[in-house]
């Protein structure tokens, strides 16, 4: 964490990435809020491509980035800094043949994280999942985006305040306030972002992304899509399924090579093990049947073969 050599990365294209009206819209509006100087938050439920979006984001920028993964544990220190280590050193002299003399030094070693380490140099920021972490490790946060400083302890030696590079940038992504594990952001760092609240994809989204991942053929991913989402907007599951469940199903489908069927009992059985554990937090026999209610529906629904 601390070798700005594995630390920062170098943007480049996503390994099939897929690019449709919708993702471009996203992409052309967040660019245009991060031009105009303002941080970006995607925030949105579990599998809506928040994380994804933002390195896709920071391609488009073209500068180096950092990325902070949000965690229950944090503290301001591991955002920006803290001493590591000692330095020690020893001098022997012998100027004076007759006389021996010592001189010892030992200092502290101050080491930049990460957050100092983007500011310093103008990198871009992502910081993911940024609500894990607690409400109190993100108050440096609050200059360094809107005045633009940052404040530094005082054993840092470079003096009390950075000021931050002009080509600094922060991305931010979250979960819903309600998903476990998840703090709820402070007003005053919220105020400093444009949000932008994402939903599932569209249907043409869904279909070019199971495609592009899986390879499964257009026919037999639509079937896979169509059935996710008729299953998500049944409102009868705890967590709604997302794309993450349509590639599952079609990587899984193409191992085993088998095709979409109502009278294929592997494709079924598929789709239930992955569609009921993707949609409950907890299992249960009860919830494994009702998905399956729901499925067997679908596959009629849709006539499959």
């Amino acid at each position: 964490m601390n070798d700005e050599k594995t630390t920062v990365l170098e943007p480049r294209p996503l390994p099939d990435f897929v690019e449709t009206e919708y993702i471009k819209d996203i992409t052309f509006r967040a660019l245009s809020y991060i031009k105009a100087g303002f941080p970006v938050h995607f925030r949105g439920p579990s599998g809506t491509g928040k994380t994804t979006l933002a390195l896709h984001l920071a391609n488009k920028i073209a500068q180096p980035v950092v990325i902070i993964h949000g965690d229950e544990e944090f503290t301001s220190s591991d955002l920006v800094g803290k001493e590591h280590g000692y330095q020690y050193k020893k001098v022997l002299d012998r100027f004076v043949w007759r006389v021996t003399k010592y001189e010892e030094n030992m200092t502290k070693q101050w080491v930049d994280n990460r957050l100092t380490l983007a500011c310093k140099n103008g990198f871009i920021l992502i910081y993911d999942e940024f609500t894990r972490s607690r409400p109190e490790a993100n108050n440096v946060l609050l200059s360094v985006l809107q005045e633009r400083m940052m404040n530094l302890p005082v054993s840092q030696g470079d003096g009390p305040y950075l000021k931050v590079h002009p080509k600094f940038k922060a991305i931010f992504t979250s979960n819903p306030e309600e998903y476990a594990g998840v703090h709820r952001s402070q007003d005053a760092l919220r105020d400093r972002m444009v949000t932008m609240d994402l939903d599932h994809f569209d249907y043409e989204t869904e279909l070019s992304i199971t495609r592009a991942k899986s390879k499964v053929s257009e026919i037999n991913s639509a079937i896979i899509v169509k059935i996710v989402r008729g299953l998500r907007e049944s409102g009868k599951c705890e967590f709604a399924p997302t794309v993450r469940g349509c590639i599952m199903i079609a990587k899984s489908i193409k191992v085993r090579k088998i095709k979409p069927s109502k009278f294929n009992q592997d494709f079924l059985i598929i789709c239930q093990d992955i569609l009921a554990s993707e949609t409950s937090r907890v299992g249960s026999k009860t919830n494994q049947d009702r998905i399956k209610e729901e499925i067997k529906k679908l596959v009629n629904q849709y006539g499959l073969p």
